[in-house]
């Protein structure tokens, strides 16, 4: 069973990324492999609406200029998805967006590719919004058929600054639960 985690922040060791290695460190204690994706930064645009994956069913996107299949066979190959994104303006990065569009869209006109992966959502706020970007991923999980595992709290820890994250016990203890249950739920659906 593996874990793919993509870090939505441009900020490849930031909080955002701090916070989804608390949750692959207990994935990994727990016997599941992981890997942290960076998608925040990358080279990829949204969706055009042009509708070739429904043609074309072949598991990709038709936009090839930019990194988006890359991600996206990232996103299908996975047991678990893990989601992680700062709060910009409330909300989700541009990348995290792109990625949810368009491989949202892959997924679901080749047959329901996410249906039944576990999918969970990780969210570092300064200090409002993250509840409206921690609901814009769990929104993407619900859509595709996913199962989303609870935790002890909101998936989210506050920080500005690199590394204030780690000073949020709470949060901490939240990823670390997260990590459990995912891990718990993986297992349940193997059996």
């Amino acid at each position: 069973m593996k874990v793919v985690a993509f870090n939505g922040s441009p900020r490849e060791d930031g909080n955002t990324s701090m916070l989804l290695n608390m949750v692959l460190q207990a994935l990994q204690r727990e016997g599941i492999e992981t890997e942290l994706v960076q998608l925040g930064g990358a080279n990829i645009r949204g969706c055009t609406a042009c509708y070739k994956c429904r043609e074309n069913r072949n598991r990709r996107c038709s936009v090839e200029e930019d990194q988006g299949n890359f991600f996206i066979e990232k996103l299908l190959s996975a047991d678990g998805v893990l989601l992680g994104s700062p709060t910009y303006f409330a909300d989700v990065t541009a990348e995290m967006k792109a990625l949810m569009d368009r491989g949202g869209l892959v997924a679901r006109v080749n047959g329901g590719l996410l249906r039944r992966k576990v999918g969970a959502a990780v969210v570092a706020a300064r200090r409002g919004g993250a509840i409206h970007a921690f609901d814009t991923l769990n929104h993407f999980f619900l859509i595709a058929e996913m199962i989303v595992p609870g935790s002890s709290y909101w998936n989210l820890a506050y920080g500005y600054d690199k590394g204030d994250v780690e000073l949020d016990a709470e949060g901490a203890r939240t990823m670390e639960a997260l990590g459990a249950n995912m891990a718990w739920v993986m297992k349940k659906l193997q059996e």
